[in-house]
């Protein structure tokens, strides 16, 4: 018996509701993200959802990020909000199912998130349907100008 119970006691197991603390750390390496982005321009991506916080924890860490001046909400495959927080240049990236549950959620240290970029095949089929606009409009105007003309 005293063997397990030894074996026991060389394990860390809390069965309270005790903090995990992992707030802090998690604070040190936004800092460390910011820092690196500013020093070597490179964008950092921290998965909320792979660390283990004990309840309230995710709320505490939310509360101390704040909220900025940005907030953007998108609506592909599922809705999404994304929210700069008081801390310029760290994202609070929020993804939703059907029925307003969070799937994902994600802090991005960058400049700007990767969600919120445009794609560059996007871009190119906008450009042609706003040159399609321009030359219906073209044709459109020069239609009414000759029909002008001739009254």
């Amino acid at each position: 018996m005293s063997t397990s119970s030894s074996v026991l006691d060389s394990f860390n197991i809390q069965t309270s509701h005790d903090l995990t603390w992992n707030v802090l750390p998690l604070l040190h390496q936004v800092k460390h993200a910011m820092d690196n982005l500013l020093e070597n321009n490179t964008n950092e991506i921290i998965d909320l959802r792979s660390i283990p916080l004990a309840p309230g924890e995710e709320d505490n860490l939310l509360k101390i990020l704040g909220q900025g001046e940005v907030k953007a909400q998108l609506n592909a495959l599922g809705p999404s909000e994304i929210i700069e927080t008081q801390y310029n240049g760290v994202w609070l990236i929020t993804h939703y199912n059907d029925e307003n549950e969070i799937v994902s959620r994600h802090i991005e240290v960058t400049y700007m998130p990767e969600i919120l970029l445009s794609q560059m095949q996007d871009i190119r089929s906008s450009s042609q349907r706003l040159s399609e606009k321009l030359s219906e409009s073209q044709t459109d105007n020069s239609t009414d100008n000759g029909q002008n003309e001739k009254h």
